[in-house]
């Protein structure tokens, strides 16, 4: 309960420094907040000219039809998806000590960084939805209507990453060397995750232990929403929320058992 009536209790001032990240991650440049808008774009016309025209590859599952950017729109979903959790994770073991004059203040609720880090992440990642959809929209001149459920598809990710936030935020306080492995942790996963292929094109014996990852399930589901049209699992979504929210409740408390020591650390 303590964990969502923070959230709640806080909810101006996660999103007051969500907009202030956001914006100050862009103060001074020509472009200012354009920046978030055009890289994905750019990112999108790379992914097509890199797998479509050079690798010439085909996406299983996809009709002998797929245009070049068919391939590039697929492998798009599962990189928006990484890369949100990715950011979250990446910056969550330095989110304490980067804002140390924080600490100091008894009255400032330490808890919301990772929910300010979460909403910086969501927000890249829904302009890169956004320019996804842009594209499919132009090559296809349609979308399917589960595109609609893609924010459910992300619910229980949004809810195991801020979990881990949680943790990471708290040990990278006590364990510095957490800092450089997150980067190698998430780097390994957009390789094991089915970012660059389906599970189906996974040998039989080795998709259990596929499935195990916790990206596996939200991009294939994201895929199926967004590309192909096909509403996702809902039972396999429901027991992937059941343990989200256990990770987010495990993280939150591990946080909060841990913060009175940040001062002495710090």
């Amino acid at each position: 309960m303590e964990m969502a009536e923070s959230f709640w209790r806080n909810r101006s001032l996660i999103f007051q420094l969500t907009k202030r990240e956001v914006l100050g991650r862009y103060r001074g440049s020509v472009a200012g907040l354009g920046w978030s808008l055009l890289h994905p774009i750019v990112m999108l016309t790379i992914y097509t000219f890199v797998f479509s025209m050079v690798f010439r590859a085909k996406w299983p599952g996809l009709d002998d039809r797929q245009s070049t950017a068919d391939f590039a729109l697929v492998l798009f979903v599962g990189m928006i998806v990484h890369g949100i959790f990715a950011e979250c994770i990446n910056r969550a073991p330095s989110l304490i000590l980067s804002n140390v004059n924080y600490v100091k203040k008894v009255v400032f609720p330490l808890e919301i960084l990772p929910c300010v880090a979460m909403g910086s992440a969501v927000f890249h990642g829904t302009i890169s939805v956004v320019v996804m959809l842009s594209a499919q929209l132009l090559l296809h001149a349609t979308l399917p209507w589960t595109a609609i459920l893609f924010p459910f598809v992300l619910v229980p990710l949004l809810c195991a990453t801020l979990g881990t936030a949680w943790f990471l935020s708290a040990l990278g306080v006590y364990v510095r060397d957490i800092v450089q492995m997150t980067g190698i942790v998430t780097t390994i996963l957009l390789f094991v995750s089915p970012v660059f292929f389906p599970v189906s094109a996974v040998p039989p014996e080795f998709q259990p232990w596929l499935k195990l990852n916790p990206l596996t399930f939200v991009i294939e589901a994201g895929r199926n929403a967004l590309i192909f049209g096909h509403v996702f699992d809902w039972v396999g979504w429901l027991w992937y929320l059941i343990g989200s929210l256990a990770i987010a409740w495990a993280g939150f408390w591990w946080f909060q058992k841990t913060r009175r020591g940040f001062a002495d650390v710090i």
